[in-house]
């Protein structure tokens, strides 16, 4: 039993579940990508089965999860901006062609009236001629 050394055996067995874990998370983010999910602390930790903690208290880890969140917010606010404009660009072209419709009516409406006057003007003549 001199060759047992107990300090040694507790680092070993550290060092493993250290590597378990790590593995575990980056199984967890390859998942979530996969599956094209948020990457972040919270999700992280639930789909690989270990706590918050443990992913800030890893660097490496804590430093991947940073990355890759960022990375997806950027890619967010991109494609964002692109359906935002878009959208705007649609907008804009219904708004023209409401407008172009009112127009039409707006035409339609004055030839009406002014057809309307000469009907008016002439009745109203008509009844001075009989007086």
């Amino acid at each position: 039993m001199a060759n047992f050394d107990r300090e040694e055996q507790l680092r070993q067995l550290h060092e493993k579940r250290k590597q378990n874990t790590i593995t575990k998370v980056e199984e967890a983010i390859q998942r979530l990508q996969k599956g094209s999910k948020a990457i972040n602390f919270n999700s992280v930790a639930k789909e690989a089965g270990v706590a918050k903690a443990t992913l800030y208290n890893h660097t490496e880890l804590k430093e991947r999860i940073d990355f890759l969140r960022n990375q997806q917010e950027r890619a967010f606010v991109d494609s964002r901006i692109k359906r935002d404009e878009n959208n705007q660009n649609a907008m804009i072209a219904s708004l023209k062609r409401r407008i172009e419709k009112l127009e039409q009516k707006n035409k339609q409406l004055e030839e009406e009236n002014k057809q309307l006057r000469e009907k008016e003007n002439k009745k109203i003549t008509e009844y001075f001629m009989k007086l």
